[in-house]
C-alpha cells in the first residue's frame, strides 16, 4: 500500500510539474517562441545603422528572438547566412538584399524548408514571386521621380544643366531605381544632361572619391545627384576642397534625410533631400507576427515618406530620430 501511495504521489508531482511547464507557454528557444533570422546589408551609411537599430530594438520590444547577421556588403555572406537560418529552422527569414539578382537558388531552399521570407528595404528581381511572402520598403523609382521633379524646377534660368550622378552599389535596387526615376522625369528634356555617373557604394568616402574625379574631368558641373546622404556629404567635402561652394557653385541633391544630411540642408550645403525612412522595425515585426499566425499579408508594403527643403529641414531636425 505504501508503495502504491508513493508511486501515486510521484505521479501527481510529475503531472504538476508538467502542468507548470506547459503553463509557461515557452521554454528557452522552444515551441511558441518566434525565431527570426535577419541578414543586413552591412553598416555602410548612417541610414543603414539607423535601420539596424530600428529592427533590433523593435524585435527586442516584441520579445521575438532575432538572429542577426551582418553581410558586410557581400552577397555571398547573405546567402551563407540564409542557409544557416534554414538549418536552424527559424520561423521567418528576413533580409535586405545587397543586390537584386542571384537569389533564386537559396530562396528555393527556404521555400522547400517551408520557411517564409520577407524582403526589407530592397527588392530582388526573381520572376518567381512565390519565393517571398512580402516586400517592405520604399518606392525607389518614385524617390528618383521626386528628385527629378525638383531638378526641373531648380534651374529655371539655365539653358543647360550638367548633372553628375553618384550612384549607389552597382546592381542594388535603390541604385537601379533611383537612377531610373530621375531619368523618367528629366529624360525628355535636352536641357538636362547627365555628364558623369559612377558608384560611390553608398559610403561617404566613396562619394568624396567619386566627386574628386568628377571635378577633374567635368569642370562645369551644375548639380550633384547623390543616391544617398552619405555620398552627398562626401561630395561636399570634395567640392569644398576644390575651392567651390556646395549648394551655390554646385547644387547638391540627395536621398535618405538622415540627421547629418538634414543638418547639411539646414546649413545650405545640400539644396534638397528626398526622404527614405530606415525605421522599418515595427512594420517588420507586425509582418512577422501575421505570417506566423498564417494571416494574409500584402505582397508590397510601402513606408510613408516625404521631401525636404531647407525650411522644412529646420522644422523637422530637432525631433529627427535618425
Amino acid at each position: 500500500m505504501k508503495k502504491i501511495i508513493g508511486v501515486a504521489a510521484i505521479g501527481a508531482i510529475l503531472i504538476a510539474l508538467s502542468g507548470c511547464a506547459s503553463a509557461g507557454g515557452v521554454s528557452a528557444g522552444g515551441a511558441g517562441k518566434i525565431v527570426v533570422g535577419f541578414s543586413q546589408v552591412g553598416a555602410e551609411s548612417g541610414w543603414r545603422t539607423a535601420n539596424t537599430i530600428s529592427i533590433q530594438s523593435s524585435f527586442k520590444a516584441a520579445k521575438i528572438d532575432l538572429k542577426f547577421s551582418d553581410a558586410q556588403g557581400k552577397q555571398e555572406n547573405q546567402i551563407k547566412a540564409i542557409r544557416s537560418f534554414i538549418q536552424q529552422k527559424v520561423d521567418v527569414i528576413a533580409f535586405s538584399p545587397v543586390v537584386e539578382s542571384g537569389w533564386d537558388t537559396v530562396l528555393q531552399e527556404a521555400k522547400a524548408a517551408h520557411i517564409p521570407v520577407v524582403l526589407t528595404d530592397r527588392a530582388v528581381d526573381s520572376k518567381d514571386k512565390s519565393l517571398y511572402v512580402s516586400f517592405l520598403g520604399s518606392d525607389f523609382v518614385n524617390e528618383g521621380k521626386e528628385a527629378g521633379t525638383w531638378v526641373k524646377s531648380a534651374f529655371p534660368d539655365k539653358t543647360t544643366v550638367n548633372i553628375a550622378e553618384i550612384s549607389g552599389t552597382t546592381g542594388s535596387a535603390p541604385a537601379n531605381d533611383r537612377a531610373k526615376g530621375l531619368r523618367d522625369v528629366i529624360g525628355g528634356d535636352s536641357k538636362f544632361k547627365i555628364v558623369a555617373t559612377q558608384t560611390g557604394d553608398f559610403t561617404r568616402a566613396g562619394g568624396k572619391q567619386v566627386m574628386e574625379a568628377f571635378l577633374k574631368s567635368n569642370p562645369s558641373i551644375d548639380l550633384v545627384y547623390a543616391h544617398n546622404d552619405d555620398m552627398g556629404l562626401g561630395a561636399i567635402e570634395a567640392i569644398e576642397a576644390a575651392g567651390k561652394v556646395p549648394g551655390k557653385d554646385i547644387q547638391v541633391l540627395t536621398l535618405d534625410a538622415t540627421h547629418d544630411g538634414m543638418q547639411a540642408l539646414v546649413d545650405g550645403k545640400i539644396n534638397y533631400i528626398v526622404e527614405c525612412s530606415p525605421l522599418l522595425g515595427d512594420q517588420l515585426v507586425q509582418i512577422v507576427k501575421d505570417v506566423v499566425a498564417k494571416k494574409t499579408v500584402d505582397k508590397r508594403i510601402l513606408t510613408t515618406e516625404t521631401t525636404f527643403t531647407q525650411a522644412q529641414a529646420k522644422e523637422a531636425l530637432p525631433t529627427r530620430k535618425y
